[in-house]
Formats: structure tokens, C-alpha cells, sequence
């Protein structure tokens, strides 16, 4: 028997002196492949015996595994299970047995407790009493007894699970959730957990027993199973359960099935693929159910028949540089995204964006480096609205852009040379749908050169001269002459040029602990009279303009400066005109801030082409006002309007404030405009905000008001429940939009989301 003290080396089982060591690696351990390294306080091996044992902070390091005890005996190969038989091919293992206070820290971070463990000399295999682990997300997971049967399979019996804390300093904890069973088997290599008699506790309480449970391990970034409910409870579906399930295909690719079963509608079969490659990924959402029309109370009338929708996109880079992809909107029921309540639908999954309830399906290309762009499109629309004619809505193709800035300066400015082309086709006239005649088609193709420069005089004084000339070639098909007069074609070209400059002078000062800027802003812009594309005449006698790209024109702070404020290619502005504002600023150290804007438009004669109520049709335009201000750490507000040249009145005001502190956060708008883009005057409030009762305890509300109708819009008003490893979310929500045959509805949902559980789940 020998008696050795710190640092020693076992090497496939055998105790080896430090001068026998072979050369080690360049690791973080110092090990080499196979060694196994040990130290303590004391080490005695009895070398007949095969035995060694350790005492006092005993430590072994073997393969990325730490193993921690007060106490250790380790038994060779040939001691603990003998001689192996002649002929035997198995090599015989030796055992580690280590008691108090153990710990296993592995090289992932996660670390096993037990009162007492007993594993093979490789660290794989073994029996623990008291055993409790610290996974990944700070999970905890405790058993009366483990056994592990290799690194991947690990068992516990009397166990329990929690990501919840389980004291408070030295205190004990009730965690908020738990979910014991009589036995718990972690399968790392399927990053899966799985229960035998299940049951999950809430606040200590059990709520529900499953004999079989299982979910992805938290250490595992993604893996199959169930994902969150939704739970609902409306006037249209009665009471809804919507329980999404995540299938992993591949590291690259999964599959959300999603089906939502409804007490007055037929189930409705929601999915989603998403697949990642090398240059790119697609994201395909999807629905279907065999179902008759629902009005808003959910009864039936009607046939049965498919419904269904597809939502998608892809964006793929095959190249440096270069970007192309695709959206596919579609649905063979327009009222199914409200019969159901599918969210997400109308937002921005491509280049190109239609309006609210309005889906589009596209195809672009991209080009774009440092000095030039290019891209390629075509889409069409599919309206959704109540009285949108899909035969009215153009198919755009192809819609080609092109920019190329001249690396050299040109006169001392940047020089740019833009290009544009666009083919509308439609099946039917919207302005007289009726009628059904046949709708306008036109092509374009457009030619500009534009020129900048900036000079900058040494009191401040900043001028931006510009040059702009365009040229246009349009060809026009199936233009109405008149009722009963048929269809002709007809060709047009035109050349349009402005020329300009801004002007503005800043003034700064220090004034106590704040900068002021004072800024008067101008711009002259002079252009030859443009011939705009004409189509035909209105009732009264006068031109009617093609205007297919600039209906949307809003003239705010945002457009004042622009010297041509149509924002498409058909319409042109000409004339000599001065757009004129002043703008203050004040900014604090502390960081408030403060700042307004007021301005206005002049030209020498009246402009017809712009619309009465756009503002700028007289000499003199409306009033421009613009603000905004932070005056306090957390909360900021904002207003803009459109003032009436003549009497002052108020043609347009959007104002709005934002708040959020400890306590929470929430927002507030105001919207007020004689005629909206449908030229029909809107005039509406949104509100919306958490705010924190308590630590955990909270309410959350929003609305949307119709000042006009005097009615909400919409209405939600929900309470919420937080900590560390949970969330309970309950809202009701109530809907005045009258959409097609649905109206008015009243839903109540449940949203449960527990941490490591809020992911895939899977039980039964």
C-alpha cells in the first residue's frame, strides 16, 4: 500500500507518477486523450488491491467532465469486476464511487448534485441517491434516485421539474410551477423529457395529471412538440381551442401544423413551413377548412365548400449583390381571416405593399451595390374590402427601376441617371363598374437625369442647387372616349425639367444648460409648363389626368420641401414656386428636447392638376405646422396639421403622445382629416398600454374609436400575471367593424406562456 498526496494521473484506469505523464496537448484541461486526472487533500492506493481512495476535496477531470466530493474510492478495472473470462472480448470497466456534497459540472454548464454517486471509470454510466441537476435556462430537475444508463440517457425516480425559483436567499421557495412524476427519463441525444405520471403543479397546487408527458429538453434550441394554446371564446365560433404543433424536418427546415377546432364553425387547419438555405429562406403560412357561409352570430347558410388561403414569401441572395423573391396572398374567401381570426395578415412580406385588407402576390429581382440599383417586378392584388372588384385592380408588369450615380463630380454636384418602366393591364373599368366596360391599360417608360450640389459659406449659409429632366413615353389602351363610343388607343410623349435650389441658414446659441437652433428653410423652383397625360373629360367638361401612381398625396412637413410633390411619375408639378419654413429646435443636456416647424407654399399661378383638397391648387398654400417634444425622460408627443390658407380652419391634425416608465408604457393618437384617400372624412382615436399594478400583476387595454359614428371600433381590455417562469394573459376584445355579413363580435381569450413550456410541449 503507497500514500501519495495532490496532483496525480489515472490513464485507462492506472495510477500514473507525474514523470511518466506523456507529452500533453494544448487543451483546456492539460489532458491528454484517455487521462483522467485527480487531486485531494489525501490519496491512498492500495496497489494489490486495485483500489484508490481520496478524502477531502477530492476533484477529477476527465473528457470536459469535473466530478467534486468529499470523499472518493476508486476501484480498477480487474478489482471491481474481476478477470474477464477467457475469450472474452469485453473490456471490464473500473468504478468511482464518491459520497458528500458531489457535483459533476459538464463542459455545456449544466451540474448534477447527489448525496451519492457511483459511475464507471469513463464517467458515463452510474447510479446517484439525492439527486437533483441545474439544466440549461437555469431548469432544476430533481429525483430521489438517477440512473444513468450512458451520456445520452438519463432516469430519475420521485422526481420533479421546475424553471421557477425554489428560494428566496436562504428561504425556500413554493415555485410558481412544477410538474412531478414517478419517473423522469432526459434523452439527450432526442433533446426530449420525458414523464410517467405526470402531474403539473401550479403555486404547489396540482391542476392536471397526464400518465404520459413529454417536451424538448431546454438545453435544445429547437425541437418537436407542442407549442402554446389559444384559447377563445366568441360570438361567431363559440368556444375556440387553436393548438399549434411544431414538426422539425432538419436543422434547416420545420413544419407548424396548427389546427383550430371551433364550437359553431367546422375546424379550420391552419400550418406553416419555413425552410432556411444557403442564400436564403421561405416562409409559407397556409389554411383550409370545408365549410358554408357564417354571418356574425356563426350560423351557417349556404353550401358546404373549400376555403382556404395561403400567405408566403421567400428572399434568396445567389449572388453578391443580388436579392430575388417572391410573395404569394391569396384566399378563396375573403372574410375567412375575420371568421377565424388569423392574425399577422396584412403586413409588409415583400418590396411591395398593398393597402389594409388587401393582399398582393409578387416576383422581384434586385441589384444594388454602392453607386447603382436595379430591380424588377411584377404583382397583382386581390382586394378583401367590402365592394372591391377584383377585375378593376391592374396586374403590374413588368415594373422596372434603375438608378446609377456617376462616381465623378459633375460641375463640382453628384450627377444620377434614373430610369423607370411599368405595364398596367385590367379587365374592367372602375369607374363605372356597372356598366362593365373594358379597363384602362397603359405602358411608360421614363427617362431622368438629375443633378446636386452643396455649397456651404463659412458664416453657415447652405445652398443646394439642383437640375432634374425627365423624359416620358406612354401607350395607352382600351381609353373610353365616351359612353356608347368605344375604345381607342393612343400614344403620348413628353419632356418635364426643374430647376432649383435650397436654401437655409442655421443660427445656434447656448442659452443656460441648452442649445437653440433657429433655422429659416426655402426653396425656388422653377419649371416649364408640363403636359399632363390626358384621358378623357368628367361630366363638367374638364380634363381627366391618368394617375395611376400618385392618388396617395398627402402634403405635410415631409413634402413640403419637395420640388415636385407628386410622388409618382403621371402627374407633374410646373410653374415658378417658393416653398418657405422656419424651424426651432431646443436641446437640452439632460436630454429634452424640443421642436417646431411652420411653413407654406407660393407659386405664380394657380395649379389645377392638384386637387382641391390636397392644399396647393391656389397661389397660396395651406399652412404647414409640425412639433414634437420630449419634455420628461419616458415621455414624448408629436402634432402635425394642415391649416386652411384663408380662415386658419383645420383640414388635417395628427397628434399623439407616448409615455413609459417602471410602471409601464402606453400611447395615445388622434386623427382628424376632412376627406381620407377614399375622399371620405375620417376622424378617430387609438389608445392603447400596459400598466403594472404590482410586480406581477398588471392590465392591459386598447381602442380604436370612430369619433364620427361615435362608436368603438374596436376594444380590448386584458389582465396579466408575470414572474420569472410564467405568464397568464386574459383579454376580451370586442368588435363594431362591420365586415361583409359578420358583424359586430365579442371574444375572450386564455394565453398561457410557461418558461422552457411556452416552446414545443407534447402530452396526452
Amino acid at each position: 500500500m503507497g500514500r501519495d498526496q495532490r496532483g496525480q494521473i489515472l490513464n485507462q484506469g492506472l495510477l500514473q507518477p507525474e514523470r511518466a505523464r506523456p507529452a500533453r496537448p494544448a487543451n483546456t484541461d492539460g489532458l491528454a486523450p484517455g487521462e483522467l486526472y485527480m487531486e485531494a487533500d489525501q490519496l491512498v492506493r492500495d496497489d494489490k488491491a486495485g483500489v484508490t481512495t481520496a478524502e477531502g476535496d477530492v476533484e477529477i477531470r476527465y473528457q470536459g467532465r469535473t466530478l467534486r466530493a468529499d470523499r472518493l474510492v476508486y476501484e480498477r478495472a480487474a478489482a471491481a469486476a474481476g478477470a474477464p473470462p477467457a475469450g472474452s472480448q469485453a473490456p471490464a470497466q473500473g468504478v468511482i464511487r464518491a459520497y458528500g456534497h458531489v457535483q459533476v459540472i459538464h463542459d455545456d454548464g449544466t451540474v448534477e448534485y447527489a448525496d451519492q454517486l457511483t459511475l464507471d471509470d469513463k464517467m458515463q454510466a452510474g447510479v446517484a441517491l439525492g439527486f437533483s441537476a441545474r439544466l440549461a435556462q437555469d431548469v432544476k430537475l430533481a429525483g430521489a434516485s438517477a440512473v444513468r444508463r450512458s451520456d445520452e440517457i438519463q432516469e430519475l425516480n420521485k422526481a420533479i421539474y421546475t424553471p421557477c425559483p425554489i428560494c428566496i436567499g436562504d428561504a425556500p421557495k413554493t415555485p410558481t410551477w412544477s410538474i412531478s412524476a414517478d419517473r423522469v427519463v432526459q434523452d439527450k441525444a432526442r433533446h426530449i423529457i420525458y414523464y410517467r405520471h405526470a402531474r403539473i403543479h401550479v403555486l404547489g397546487v396540482p391542476v392536471l395529471y397526464l400518465p404520459v408527458f413529454w417536451h424538448v429538453d431546454p438545453s435544445t434550441k429547437r425541437g418537436s412538440g407542442l407549442l402554446a394554446p389559444r384559447i377563445g371564446v366568441s360570438r361567431r365560433r363559440g368556444i375556440s381551442y387553436e393548438q399549434p404543433y411544431l414538426l422539425v424536418l432538419s436543422p434547416s427546415a420545420d413544419l407548424t401544423i396548427s389546427p383550430q377546432i371551433n364550437q359553431k364553425a367546422n375546424p379550420l387547419l391552419n400550418g406553416q413551413y419555413r425552410q432556411r438555405f444557403n442564400s436564403g429562406a421561405i416562409d409559407l403560412r397556409f389554411g383550409y377548412t370545408h365549410e358554408a357561409d357564417l354571418d356574425g352570430s356563426g350560423n351557417r347558410f349556404g353550401d358546404n365548400t373549400s376555403r382556404s388561403y395561403i400567405l408566403g414569401q421567400g428572399a434568396f441572395q445567389p449572388a453578391d449583390h443580388w436579392l430575388l423573391g417572391f410573395t404569394a396572398e391569396r384566399t378563396s374567401d375573403a372574410l375567412i381571416f375575420d371568421k377565424y381570426d388569423i392574425g399577422r395578415v396584412y403586413q409588409a412580406r415583400g418590396p411591395y405593399v398593398a393597402d389594409d385588407r388587401r393582399l398582393i402576390s409578387q416576383v422581384y429581382a434586385i441589384r444594388q451595390d454602392e453607386q447603382s440599383y436595379v430591380s424588377s417586378a411584377a404583382f397583382s392584388i386581390q382586394g378583401l374590402r367590402p365592394g372591391d372588384n377584383n377585375r378593376t385592380f391592374p396586374t403590374v408588369g413588368p415594373l422596372v427601376d434603375a438608378r446609377y450615380d456617376i462616381p465623378a463630380e459633375i460641375l463640382g454636384g453628384r450627377l444620377r441617371l434614373t430610369g423607370s418602366a411599368v405595364a398596367l393591364t385590367r379587365d374592367q373599368s372602375p369607374t363605372s363598374p356597372l356598366l362593365r366596360l373594358p379597363g384602362l391599360d397603359s405602358r411608360r417608360v421614363s427617362g431622368d437625369l438629375n443633378w446636386r450640389s452643396v455649397f456651404t459659406a463659412t458664416g453657415g449659409l447652405r445652398v443646394e442647387p439642383f437640375v432634374d429632366a425627365r423624359v416620358d413615353g406612354y401607350s395607352l389602351g382600351d381609353v373610353l372616349t365616351g359612353v356608347g363610343a368605344g375604345a381607342t388607343s393612343k400614344t403620348f410623349s413628353r419632356a418635364v425639367a426643374v430647376a432649383g435650389a435650397d436654401i437655409s441658414y442655421p443660427l445656434f446659441r447656448r442659452w443656460h444648460d441648452a442649445t437653440v437652433v433657429l433655422e429659416p428653410l426655402a426653396q425656388v423652383a422653377l419649371s416649364p409648363k408640363a403636359a399632363q397625360v390626358t384621358i378623357g373629360r368628367d361630366a363638367a367638361g374638364k380634363p381627366v389626368y391618368l394617375n395611376e401612381d400618385s392618388i396617395a398625396l398627402e402634403f405635410d412637413e415631409t413634402t413640403l420641401f419637395r420640388a415636385n410633390k407628386f410622388p409618382g411619375f403621371d402627374l407633374y408639378e410646373d410653374g415658378l414656386r417658393l416653398n418657405v419654413a422656419g424651424r426651432a429646435s431646443v436641446m437640452w443636456d439632460d436630454g429634452r428636447r424640443a421642436s417646431l416647424l411652420v411653413g407654406r407654399s407660393f407659386r405664380d399661378r394657380a395649379n389645377t392638376v392638384f386637387s382641391p383638397r390636397s392644399g396647393l391648387s391656389a397661389r397660396s398654400s395651406d399652412w404647414i405646422i409640425a412639433g414634437d417634444a420630449q419634455p420628461v425622460k419616458g415621455f414624448s408627443l408629436f402634432a402635425r396639421a394642415r391649416l386652411d390658407a384663408d380662415t386658419l380652419e383645420v383640414h388635417r391634425l395628427e397628434a399623439g403622445a407616448n409615455v413609459s416608465s417602471k410602471w409601464g408604457s402606453g400611447y395615445v393618437r388622434y386623427l382628424d382629416d376632412d376627406q381620407g384617400i377614399n375622399g371620405v372624412k375620417v376622424r378617430n382615436a387609438d389608445v392603447g398600454g400596459d400598466l403594472n399594478l404590482t410586480r406581477h400583476w398588471g392590465v392591459s387595454a386598447y381602442g380604436n374609436r370612430d369619433l364620427i359614428q361615435n362608436a368603438w371600433v374596436i376594444r380590448d381590455v386584458g389582465v396579466f400575471y408575470k414572474d420569472e417562469c410564467i405568464r397568464v394573459d386574459v383579454f376580451y376584445r370586442h368588435e363594431d367593424i362591420i365586415v361583409g355579413r359578420l358583424g359586430a363580435s365579442d371574444q375572450l381569450s386564455l394565453r398561457l406562456t410557461l418558461a422552457t413550456l411556452g416552446g414545443p410541449i407534447y402530452g396526452r
